[in-house]
């Protein structure tokens, strides 16, 4: 099984794939990529509606849906120079914080 993805890991690949096969990340606007992001959350939770209707839908197709979400969150942090891992950190800490959790990242 290979490591754990990082954010660091994830920005550096996803940005150089981007370039590769597609198009600089600049070349879509922050509105571009938070469309994009908003998109693919859409499509985990329609896949999620279908489930709790009975539907079966294999839990891997929502997890790929999700995983499509959090590769253009990191696509749009890129873009706007957020680094998605700081991001995370400093909000999470924030909630523990103001929920009174010693849980901290």
């Amino acid at each position: 099984m290979p490591p754990a993805l990082d954010f660091d890991e994830l920005r550096i690949a996803n940005e150089q794939r981007c370039a590769e096969l597609f198009h600089p990340i600049e070349d879509w606007s922050p509105t571009d990529w938070g469309c994009a992001v908003a998109g693919e959350v859409g499509e985990a939770c329609n896949l999620i509606k279908k489930l709790r209707r009975g539907e079966a839908i294999p839990v891997e197709e929502i997890g790929k849906e999700l995983a499509d979400s959090v590769i253009y969150m990191d696509l749009l942090c890129t873009r706007l120079g957020i680094d998605l891992g700081e991001a995370v950190r400093s909000k999470f800490n924030e909630i523990s914080d103001r929920r009174g959790s010693k849980v901290k990242l």
